[in-house]
């Protein structure tokens, strides 16, 4: 049977440590004794994983300066303190110095065991948390961006790089909060012309009656009240990107003029005779079905064309379940940094529920949620507030294995990549689990 995780029991007395080495050694804990605290330290690091139980009156080194050193090592390992002349004087100042827990002898099997079990989950607790933040903080260039290990998650990365620099208009699609405007920077800033603007306009945010004027700029005198030249979007993006959000709801008329643009690359002001050539990409962006909208007449034919060359089509997160956890940590930082609060631990949130929740608003619903909790409101949040809501998108089998997947790689993140350590935490046989790492496209190195 697996181990439930590692003790170091630490007492003067023989028989003591015999009995305790036992015990828990029944309750399925790899446990570890010694006579003296100075050869605990020798093992002890701010990394183990496993819980320290102490005698106070010992020789050399006495429980409260064992508790002490630990402390020093790590703030967050547990020490549970063990004494036969206890009081609760020092029942008190154990606690107040930091000991996770105060047990007096003769040591009670069932007392010992259960403050324990306590202990290792709250360690493994932190440990997964400090795993999680590490992975996070950790990230290096696009996957610092586009985070997730999906296997949709590294199509999306390497799309994104196959194309930015290729200076090809782009049409990204994908669902409300999946993301798309992060997509379109990416491609700006892995492409030759990341040292060039990129300005963003949203066609569904502007009125018909000046979208017009907002990208094509105009000449002094076009229209009543334009008493000097405006630059639009379109002059303003020369030599970068110009991103067109929505692109579903610009106004027919402009579509034909957009046409123009993508075909020639010149413009005219409003009111202005001049043509200027432009040296621009464009990356559009839409929620719809353009191909649809188009043969209902609600959208260009050639206009959708002309962009469906190079599409990036977005996965809603209820299809890449197993990127919730580490983009919910992402999240959970980079809130706590902008609101000066401390960051709760990942591993404590119902993360089972965030994961069969459906999401329905994406990434940014999900980013919404954790900042909710980082303000401490998280019992407004219905996937942590009840797990009733689950994912209608995808059957029973999907979320099991997404869920196992999710489970794996935090027990492998947590061991660092120990493949033998895994397995023994998880309970599977070694083969069974290389058989799921493949079928789940988890990689160890990922973890070391």
């Amino acid at each position: 049977m697996s181990s439930r995780g590692s003790v170091i029991f630490i007492d003067d007395d023989e028989h003591v440590c015999r009995a305790a080495e036992q015990t828990l050694r029944l309750a399925r804990y790899d446990v570890t004794t010694f006579r003296r605290a100075r050869r605990a330290m020798e093992i002890i690091t701010p990394h183990w994983p496993g819980v320290v139980v102490a005698d106070v009156k010992m020789p050399d080194i006495d429980g409260f300066a064992m508790l002490r050193w630990t402390i020093r090592q790590d703030p967050d390992l547990p020490v549970i303190l063990v004494t036969g002349h206890g009081d609760v004087i020092m029942a008190v100042n154990a606690m107040r110095e930091g000991a996770y827990d105060f047990i007096e002898k003769p040591l009670s099997a069932d007392h010992l065991v259960d403050a324990v079990g306590r202990a290792i989950e709250k360690r493994r607790l932190v440990l997964d948390n400090r795993a999680l933040r590490a992975e996070v903080e950790n990230k290096e260039g696009i996957e610092s961006v586009i985070i997730g290990r999906s296997g949709a998650a590294q199509h999306l990365r390497k799309t994104i790089l196959n194309i930015a620099d290729t200076g090809a208009d782009v049409l990204i699609t994908g669902e409300t909060g999946t993301g798309k405007e992060l997509v379109a920077r990416c491609l700006h800033n892995y492409s030759q012309r990341r040292d060039r603007p990129f300005v963003a306009i949203n066609c569904g945010a502007i009125p018909e009656s000046i979208i017009e004027n907002e990208l094509f700029g105009h000449e002094p005198g076009a229209f009543t009240g334009a008493d000097r030249r405006h630059i639009g979007k379109l002059e303003q993006a020369d030599g970068g990107t110009l991103f067109l959000d929505e692109i579903e709801s610009m106004p027919m008329v402009l579509q034909v003029r957009l046409l123009r643009v993508l075909q020639e690359r010149c413009i005219e002001r409003l009111g202005g005779s001049e043509t200027l050539n432009l040296d621009l990409r464009v990356i559009a962006a839409t929620k719809r079905n353009l191909e649809e909208a188009s043969e209902r007449g609600e959208f260009r034919s050639d206009l959708y064309y002309r962009l469906n060359v190079a599409v990036i089509d977005i996965p809603p997160l209820r299809q890449r379940v197993e990127d919730i956890p580490l983009l919910f940590a992402h999240f959970l930082h980079r809130a706590a940094r902008r609101l000066d609060r401390q960051p709760p631990d990942v591993v404590t949130i119902r993360l089972h529920q965030l994961m069969q929740h459906s999401w329905p608003g994406n990434v940014r619903e999900l980013q919404n949620a954790a900042e909710r909790v980082v303000l401490g409101l998280d019992e407004s949040i219905p996937a942590i507030r009840s797990g009733d809501d689950a994912n209608p998108g995808r059957s029973l089998h999907e979320q099991l294995a997404a869920f196992e997947k999710c489970i794996i790689e935090q027990e492998l993140r947590r061991n660092r990549g120990n493949i033998t350590a895994t397995y023994e935490a998880l309970g599977l046989p070694r083969k069974t689990l290389y058989y799921k790492m493949k079928k789940y496209n988890i990689n160890r190195e990922d973890f070391t």
